[in-house]
């Protein structure tokens, strides 16, 4: 660094101060100071200052030097000129202070609202205790395959929960149980093994044929007996079915068939009947099954499917999970006290809850959420179990809209036990008894499908608020929409449902997790093939985006480089892509609206591609780091949707999400190598016109690379872009691909077919010679002139001076076309 140098010198400092008149003297220090500045290490000490001290008043600004280092020192000094304090500059303004500051008013916040089912409309979300969130889930029965009503309950309520944890930043506490013990699951379990037993016994032809009678008027009475027009049709399919594979055994039997015969038509009756044989068997035998692991058996195998399920749905695991068999002691205690808070009643080794006690305390308040539904017997029937509404059960209550907390165990159901006797829990009971004891007397959310708010959520207020004696158990209640499979009502008990690995087979994850995205998840979606279009075009939409991105920032740059000037095209899709952050947090916040974020992720998506385009097409590089920020900002949201499960900085995993490696950083670069090699072979090809060359290279384009799961794409003037794409959807590329040039080929071909009929109509057309044209048409002319003019039409009438003016017209017009004929012989163009 550079030594300061004095202002003055001694000399110069005894001339400047022997001017005696002012505006002399500040001429001079001004010529003076003209060779003075800063950069050049020149400063001031406090004798210096004196001179400065001899003005009256601030400089004027002609003299622009001697005011740049008045103001210097001016800065550094006040303006006392007292001589006890040395060194102070004398100035009009006293001294100098900053200014005064305000901050900017800025903009309001939004806050998260969710849709709360307990006052049916959009509410703050405010957690009891800061930023943590207490959540409960109801989880499966687990009794068969995970279905995608499930799948509608549980990806939704994993979007909201990542919501919640990743984009606002909640701590969240997530826990869900699973229902082990159930009416459903101990009939299930129980018909599986009768029917497991019956089959194993070998029953010939004739038994078989006997015990389906037997059983088919058992399941006659049922249908009978069912109003629900669904079921009734669900079990009227069951009966023809069952119907059309008896008639082939009886006839078989009837008329001693080979064996073989008959054991295939056996086989396909027994399985035909399974349904119907098992409800007769379970009517028959059940209360004869003690054996309690059966009744485990079968929850078991079916919660490991599930989970299973989840994970190939890329759905978070729970924090905690709870297993009603597991908590069968807590769930004991919890009834003993909802009984001592006079709730509760003991009937015939059975425990029900008192609704109407708890609805007339002053605290209490039953069916918050629906309370429209109380008295709905169907509702309530269903909520109790189907092993749970026979008449001796229903007269234990001392009302019908009670239900049961501990329900004693009859003969083929298991037990525990209690103060009451052998039983089991409740339905509703067990959600109470878990999530208090995991959360306590209160949490933040409660999730569950649009189905289960009446009876199984009123109750399981009722009956947590009965025992925590508080009115505020659950603080926010989501509930999922339905699920709807091409318009129609989805049930497991109709038999009208598509299991998720079913789905799965169709769709990937993601497809079916922007499927849920693209609607509303407090609304009714229905799983169609529209549906689930719309979701793969919108995949495709965003993975092209992606891997255009991907193909810019692999061009070659230095470090510098990366920065490049920005112009209007920069300013103006920057701020468009600050507008669309905004939009999609207020989107966020207004009930999680993931339909209306993915709408506006789109359209940023394409003012980006708009901007590409532009760029490339004016053979201009696109601004890197503007489409990094945008491609990597988009990734993330798809990240905290749980659409994309890796940790790749832009776009969609290639290679599936269990690789080890970055498939796309190991062998992009060999791709680029190759890339450059074919466009400089296919270069050279051109120039020496060696067609089988660049046929080559678009057969290793077309054919080969897809295979491979790699896409080259050719563009006039510019590099080929090299994009790594999942092989099947390349694969599915190419196909359509074909279809569209074999569809224009065909196109082609008739368009080709239709003109050479019409050349071949014209051309035969030209060969009549005009006086020959109207002697063909008989049904309409009778006479003619010497020339072949029609003179009288079919009935001999004359002809009208109209009609021979029209006629003269075609006469003249084949005229000339016959000429055309004539000469086009003469110049050999035809035969």
């Amino acid at each position: 660094t550079k030594c300061p140098v004095p202002l003055f010198t001694a000399s110069t400092y005894s001339f400047i101060l022997s001017i005696s008149e002012e505006e002399a003297r500040v001429k001079a220090l001004n010529e003076y100071l003209s060779t003075r500045s800063y950069i050049q290490g020149f400063t001031f000490s406090h004798a210096d200052v004196e001179v400065f001290r001899k003005f009256t008043g601030p400089p004027v600004d002609q003299y622009i030097h001697v005011v740049r280092w008045y103001r210097h020192i001016e800065a550094i000094y006040d303006g006392s000129s007292e001589k006890n304090e040395p060194c102070k500059l004398q100035t009009s303004k006293g001294k100098r202070v900053q200014p005064p500051w305000s901050p900017p008013e800025g903009t309001k916040h939004s806050r998260l609202c969710l849709y709360n089912s307990l006052t049916r409309n959009k509410e703050i979300f405010q957690p009891q205790n800061g930023k943590k969130v207490l959540w409960y889930c109801c989880g499966p029965t687990v009794y068969d395959a995970s279905h995608m009503g499930h799948a509608r309950s549980y990806i939704s309520f994993d979007i909201l929960r990542r919501i919640l944890r990743d984009y606002f930043k909640y701590d969240v506490f997530y826990c869900m149980n699973i229902t082990d013990i159930d009416d459903k699951i101990i009939k299930r379990a129980r018909q599986n093994y009768l029917f497991e037993q019956y089959t194993e016994n070998k029953t010939s032809p004739d038994q078989l044929l006997e015990d389906v009678k037997t059983a088919s008027e058992l399941f006659s009475v049922k249908l009978n007996e069912t109003t629900d027009p669904d079921k009734k049709q669900m079990l009227e399919r069951i009966q023809n079915a069952v119907k059309s594979a008896f008639d082939p055994l009886q006839e078989a039997v009837q008329a001693k068939l080979p064996a073989e015969e008959i054991n295939r038509c056996h086989e396909i009756l027994l399985e035909e009947a399974k349904d119907l044989l098992s409800d007769w068997l379970d009517t028959k035998f059940g209360s004869q099954v003690t054996d309690n692991s059966i009744f485990s058996k079968l929850p078991k195998f079916w919660e490991g499917e599930f989970h299973k399920d989840m994970e190939a749905l890329n759905v978070l695991p729970p924090d905690v999970l709870t297993r009603v068999s597991e908590y069968v002691p807590e769930i004991v205690d919890f009834v003993k006290r909802i009984v001592d808070n006079g709730y509760g009643y003991v009937s015939n080794g059975s425990v029900y809850f008192d609704t109407m006690k708890f609805d007339s305390s002053e605290k209490h308040s039953y069916a918050k959420l629906v309370p429209e539904a109380v008295g709905d017997q169907k509702a309530l029937h269903e909520g109790e179990g189907d092993l749970s509404i026979s008449a001796d059960r229903l007269s234990e209550k001392h009302s019908p809209n009670d239900f049961a907390l501990w329900k004693s165990s009859k003969p083929g159901e298991p037990s525990w036990d209690s103060p009451w006797g052998k039983g089991r829990p409740g339905w509703h009971i067990e959600c109470s008894a878990m999530a208090g004891s995991i959360l306590g007397e209160s949490m933040d959310i409660h999730g569950g499908g649009f189905d289960l708010r009446f009876p199984h959520h009123d109750n399981e207020l009722a009956q947590s608020e009965a025992y925590f004696e508080n009115d505020h158990w659950v603080r926010y209640f989501l509930h999922t929409g339905h699920l709807t499979i091409a318009g129609c009502k989805m049930s497991k008990s109709l038999k009208n449902f598509i299991t998720i690995k079913d789905a799965l087979k169709k769709h990937t994850a993601r497809q079916l997790r922007l499927a849920f995205l693209m609607h509303s998840w407090k609304d009714t979606l229905d799983y169609s093939n529209n549906t689930m279009e719309s979701a793969i075009q919108y995949e495709k939409f965003m993975n092209e985006f992606f891997l255009n991105v991907k193909d810019i920032l692999r061009a070659p740059t230095d470090v510098t480089g990366q920065f490049q000037k920005w112009e209007n095209q920069e300013a103006e899709l920057n701020k468009n892509f600050y507008d669309k952050k905004a939009a999609i947090h207020e989107a966020l916040c207004d009930n999680i609206d993931t339909r209306s974020v993915l709408e506006e992720m789109r359209s940023l998506v394409s003012q980006s591609n708009s901007y590409i385009a532009a760029k490339k097409s004016s053979r201009q590089m696109p601004n890197r780091l503007l489409l990094e920020n945008i491609s990597s900002y988009l990734t993330q949201m798809l990240k905290i949707f749980g659409a994309i499960d890796s940790n790749d900085a832009i776009g969609f995993p290639v290679g599936g999400n269990s690789q080890n490696i970055n498939i796309e950083s190991t062998v992009m670069p060999y791709l680029q190598v190759l890339s450059e090699f074919r466009e400089g072979v296919r270069q050279i090809a051109r120039e020496k016109k060696v067609t089988e060359v660049l046929q080559l290279s678009d057969a290793l384009r077309d054919d080969i690379l897809p295979e491979l799961g790699v896409r080259f794409e050719d563009h006039e003037g510019l590099p080929t872009v090299v994009k790594l794409v999942d092989k099947e959807t390349l694969l599915k590329e190419r196909e359509e691909k074909k279809k569209i040039e074999e569809e224009k080929k065909r196109k082609k071909e008739e368009a080709a077919r239709k003109k050479q009929q019409q050349e071949a109509a014209k051309l035969a057309k030209m060969k009549i010679p005009p006086h020959e044209m109207f002697k063909m048409e008989h049904d309409k002319y009778s006479m003619f002139d010497e020339n072949g003019f029609p003179t009288h039409d079919a009935e001999g009438k004359e002809l009208s001076k109209g009609q021979i003016k029209k006629l003269k017209k075609l006469y003249e017009t084949q005229e000339k076309l016959y000429k055309e004929y004539l000469q086009m012989v003469q110049n050999g163009s035809v035969n």
